[in-house]
């Protein structure tokens, strides 16, 4: 198989797409929590019952389609091997936490692999909608959408008072995560971002890092969500959000402009040497190529580098994890060969992109 067939098979569509602020904003994320009135909550619920209710939801969604977002597959997580939950969670399509679940669990993913509906994670339902760019706003339509069509289908466990009821109390009321995934290496470099963290929070959101909650911000990519879910409206949760979130390209692009003015020739030196890195190593560990790749795409953005596209920040800090190294090479690895393996697709991926750069005879 191909590299260039391997990306395009492999990576999400939604994913190669720009979005507004892509320069910043890798990524936008709805997900909604929904319980099922007639069944015990997956945190509690008996083997029996967590099946009885796995197979209630298939019978009703189950090659059903919603509009232009086509039929959604059923995967379910005992058919499935432990490098494709692998890589399934690397692509953020289902969480860590539905990975180490048994068969008494699944999801349903459309055809562009934006949207993606958990079943009997921690709730019987995390609905979850994906966009490129800064589009929060586009992703809470499509994710209530979605919602409403799934409630035709069923009775949600509702409180007139709590609103939605989930598994977690931090979840109760609209059980909404709103997120995205940002960019800051300038805020990083410049040593900024450790004063804006700490403020972030008082403003009811917190920042984790790529694969949420207990994992490290790998690149200097950053998960910005809330943590407020009882007591706004979806609309007011949203626009907190947004309102952080646009503060924090501001001061991100005001770094980019500083390092450029006051410190070009180090920032070029920098992004040169991680270029160099990705382009010729033969091993590469994981965090390394993460700190190369965010250096590069900086170099895009700010226009240092050229020939490369902006969207292979995305790819590759999925393309280059466990999971999808030991799916792209068809082998089981240890660490040792996985730093190996990456270095090479690493090259492979870049190479890829020069030959399409040069002339035709």
């Amino acid at each position: 198989m191909s590299l260039q067939h391997f990306i395009n098979h492999a990576v999400s569509p939604w994913m190669q797409a720009d979005g507004p602020d892509a320069d910043i904003v890798l990524s936008s994320r709805i997900r909604l929590a929904r319980n099922l009135s007639e069944f015990a909550f997956p945190v509690i619920a008996s083997k029996e019952q967590a099946q009885k209710a796995l197979y209630f939801i298939k019978e009703k969604l189950e090659d059903e389609s919603y509009h232009s977002l086509g039929t959604f597959e059923w995967l379910q997580m005992n058919e499935l091997q432990s490098i494709e939950k692998r890589v399934l969670v690397e692509k953020h399509l289902i969480s860590p936490n539905l990975d180490k679940e048994s068969g008494d669990s699944a999801v349903l993913i459309n055809e562009s692999e934006s949207v993606s509906i958990m079943v009997n994670e921690e709730d019987h339902l995390r609905i979850q909608c994906l966009f490129p760019g800064f589009q929060l706003n586009e992703a809470l339509t499509l994710a209530n959408g979605i919602d409403d069509w799934i409630e035709s289908k069923f009775d949600y466990a509702f409180d007139e008072k709590r609103g939605y009821l989930t598994s977690c109390p931090t979840n109760v009321g609209t059980g909404l995560r709103a997120s995205v995934m940002v960019h800051l290496p300038a805020l990083m470099i410049t040593q900024r971002m450790n004063r804006i963290a700490p403020a972030i929070n008082q403003f009811g959101l917190v920042v984790r890092g790529i694969y949420g909650e207990g994992s490290e911000a790998l690149g200097n990519v950053f998960q910005i969500s809330n943590q407020i879910t009882l007591g706004k409206s979806e609309e007011d949760i949203v626009e907190d959000l947004r309102g952080v979130v646009m503060q924090l390209i501001q001061q991100e692009k005001v770094a980019r402009r500083d390092l450029l003015k006051m410190s070009k020739i180090q920032l070029e030196d920098r992004i040169y040497r991680s270029y160099g890195v990705l382009a010729h190593s033969r091993i590469i560990h994981s965090k390394e190529a993460a700190k190369c790749l965010s250096d590069v795409r900086l170099g895009i953005d700010l226009g240092i580098i050229s020939g490369l596209p902006r969207t292979i920040l995305n790819e590759l800090m999925v393309l280059t994890q466990p999971g999808f190294l030991q799916h792209y090479f068809k082998e089981s690895l240890t660490p040792d060969e996985r730093d190996v393996r990456r270095a090479t697709l690493i090259r492979e991926r870049i190479q890829l992109e020069q030959n399409q750069d040069e002339p035709r005879d």
